[in-house]
């Protein structure tokens, strides 16, 4: 296949989400005919509801400062599928992933015709497994991989990472993880398994209890984040929600020390100041200047709502587009009350939430003006025709709606003030 083959036939297997099919028996079968790629290299896995992204990307800077070429997996992405597999800081290259692809899908064709698999392995389970065997292809000495969804049945836990982290753990998901925060933690603490070594940040008491009471069955000592910072540093990364993810991040580096990796603090420091995790809290140069930040869930807005009640000059115009299966009551609650100008907008998505449902909510929850508009495409227009060259734009809901809506922002930023 070539690139746009490759990408054209794993859209073609269905939304990621709405056709997702959470199980490790697809991808092991996948893993144990392409010879196991994912035993080449040792992994770190990083789980949680907010956070891990973030945390992946720290980590994968630190190990870079310190001279070892990592592969990182995360999901989703913006603009380029490619972005998801990166070797050594870089997007893999197209033609390696249209390869990887091409064996991935002549292997699971396979195995349905020798009726070892009911059916074709999804979009995520194979692009986890074309992730894993790029990596090898690249001689990659470390891989980190962030967890899809949940973490007992995502496709990342098929590479039985020996390192594993779990990041804040909050409500997000529930139609397939649970509908209490006990059980999404339960589904997030399975990753941990006899053997591992385990970093785990601040929790709520209810979901700490889960993780602690896992490890104990597992035989697992683990390490919790309890706001001690053993290396002074600062993050490149916006947000005092960051303070957390870095405090994972350098303890799953102390971890990988203990593992033979030679890295030493100064890598950390210096690796922490340079990552860059685009739309997370993502400022773009402009008048007015932009935020890019893909919160989706109630905790992940609250974060968001305590940068801009900290940061965010005036006058705040908010765009906000969001997948309909999200808490958007609490959301609302939480984000809208914020902008001077709030500009809905549906998201290129079949999971997106339409203006019909999103009104009785602006109206609800909104202080400013409300304006409705029927694209990303409009809605940018709407918010530069709105917002005076001292205030900010804020994109936030989804970060497909971030993906939409980047390369047009980062072209109006390239050519100046509007």
């Amino acid at each position: 296949m070539t690139f746009a083959g490759a990408v054209q036939y794993l859209l073609g297997l269905g939304h990621e989400t709405l056709t997702m099919k959470l199980g490790l028996r697809n991808t092991e079968l996948l893993l144990n005919a392409l010879d196991h790629p994912e035993r080449a290299f040792p992994s770190v896995q990083i789980a949680g509801t907010n956070g891990k992204g973030s945390t992946a990307v720290m980590l994968d800077s630190i190990c870079r400062a310190a001279g070892i070429r990592v592969g990182l997996y995360t999901s989703p992405h913006l603009v380029s599928i490619t972005e998801r597999i990166r070797v050594a800081g870089e997007a893999i290259a197209p033609e390696e992933f249209a390869a990887c692809a091409t064996t991935v899908r002549d292997v699971a064709e396979q195995l349905l015709r020798d009726k070892q698999i009911e059916a074709i392995p999804t979009f995520f389970e194979q692009l986890t497994v074309i992730a894993l065997l790029g990596f090898r292809n690249a001689g990659i000495e470390l891989a980190i991989l962030e967890t899809g969804l949940g973490g007992r049945l995502d496709s990342t836990t098929a590479a039985n990472a020996r390192i594993v982290g779990i990041t804040q753990i909050a409500m997000d998901h529930e139609e397939y993880l649970g509908r209490t925060l006990e059980g999404i933690a339960s589904e997030k603490a399975a990753i941990i398994r006899p053997g591992v070594d385990a970093i785990i940040a601040k929790q709520t008491p209810e979901a700490l209890a889960v993780l602690l009471k896992r490890c104990e069955e597992t035989g697992v000592i683990p390490i919790v984040d309890d706001g001690h910072r053993t290396i002074e540093t600062t993050t490149a990364l916006r947000g005092r929600h960051q303070v957390d993810n870095a405090a994972v991040a350098i303890r799953l580096a102390e971890a990988l020390k203990v593992h033979g990796f030679a890295i030493p603090d100064s890598a950390i420091v210096s690796g922490l100041e340079a990552a860059r995790h685009p739309g997370r809290l993502e400022m773009i140069a402009h008048e007015p200047a932009f935020l890019l930040d893909g919160a989706h869930n109630p905790a992940g807005c609250q974060s968001l709502r305590d940068y801009l009640d900290e940061f965010a000059p005036r006058p705040l115009t908010l765009v906000f587009g969001v997948m309909r299966d999200k808490q958007l009551e609490q959301i609302g609650e939480i984000l809208f009350p914020a902008a001077d100008v709030l500009i809905l907008t549906p998201v290129d998505n079949p999971r997106s939430a339409s203006i019909k449902t999103l009104r009785p909510i602006a109206s609800r929850f909104a202080r400013g003006v409300v304006i409705e508009t029927d694209s990303s495409a409009h809605a940018l227009r709407v918010a530069l025709d709105r917002t005076s060259s001292e205030g900010l734009i804020c994109i936030a809901g989804s970060l497909y709606l971030i993906g939409e809506m980047r390369p047009s922002i980062l072209k109006i930023s390239r050519d100046g003030p509007t």
